[in-house]
């Protein structure tokens, strides 16, 4: 892929899910969830900039959940995105010590993961907001296909539009269809920050291991990380045991 391709593909990858999935629609208010990584910082960016030109309107507020790492950069966060002068709460919490207390050193991201969207879905009640975007990519989706298989022993992962509570909620992946070395491609060409969130086992994790696994297999066939995408919802169930 060329660079200057970069810029066409995230935005074509991007619209094709928006309107493929029916993800934003005028006069929505989103939420956008926004950790730090290159993934939700690019996701806001494109948001907001693309105001400039999509017919669509829709007002964009960001919620930062601080997990309370003393190595987390939660207030540089805050002063970039206020930099762009857009709406930004953020909520100090200490999910990150709890997680990995002596109590829960089997499984810190769990818990993590279950305590955040926990505060996600309470301030997305307190502030008003039932549409809540989340940064996950197309290599999300894969890494927890296989990560739900290897350790919880089901076949499931993300869906693009996904309610909860009754549909009193609805959470949004427009990078559903976009590969996580375009976006950092993307971050890269425009100077868009990422910020550490300061948890000690990022690297280390069992999404890391199936991670590592997938990357190990693309460069023997560039078509297998696109074929394995497609396998997601090209189920034969006649040929699955029934144990």
């Amino acid at each position: 892929m060329r660079r200057k391709g970069v810029d066409a593909i995230i935005h074509s990858f991007l619209g094709k899910a928006i309107a493929r999935f029916n993800l934003i629609e005028d006069g929505d208010r989103l939420l956008v969830c926004v950790s730090g990584g290159f993934d939700s910082m690019v996701l806001l960016y494109l948001l907001y900039t693309r105001l400039k030109f999509v017919p669509v309107t829709y007002t964009l507020r960001v919620l930062h959940i601080d997990l309370g790492f003393p190595d987390g950069e939660s207030g540089a966060l805050e002063k970039y995105v206020q930099s762009l002068e857009i709406p930004f709460t953020r909520v100090k919490t200490d999910i990150g010590p709890l997680a990995h207390s002596e109590a829960n050193r089997e499984n810190p991201c769990f818990l993590c993961s279950r305590m955040r969207r926990k505060f996600i879905f309470q301030n997305a009640e307190a502030l008003g907001y039932n549409k809540i975007v989340m940064g996950h990519n197309r290599d999300d989706v894969l890494e927890t296909f296989f990560l739900n298989m290897a350790f919880s022993g089901e076949m499931s992962t993300m869906v693009p539009k996904q309610p909860f509570f009754g549909g009193q909620f609805l959470i949004i992946r427009p990078f559903y269809l976009v590969d996580e070395d375009v976006i950092r491609r993307f971050a890269r060409r425009h100077g868009i920050p990422a910020f550490a969130d300061g948890c000690p086992t990022g690297g280390n994790s069992k999404r890391a291991l199936i991670r590592d696994w997938l990357e190990s297999l693309y460069p023997h066939n560039r078509r297998i990380k696109g074929t394995l995408f497609h396998a997601l919802s090209n189920v034969r169930t006649d040929y699955l045991p029934k144990l």
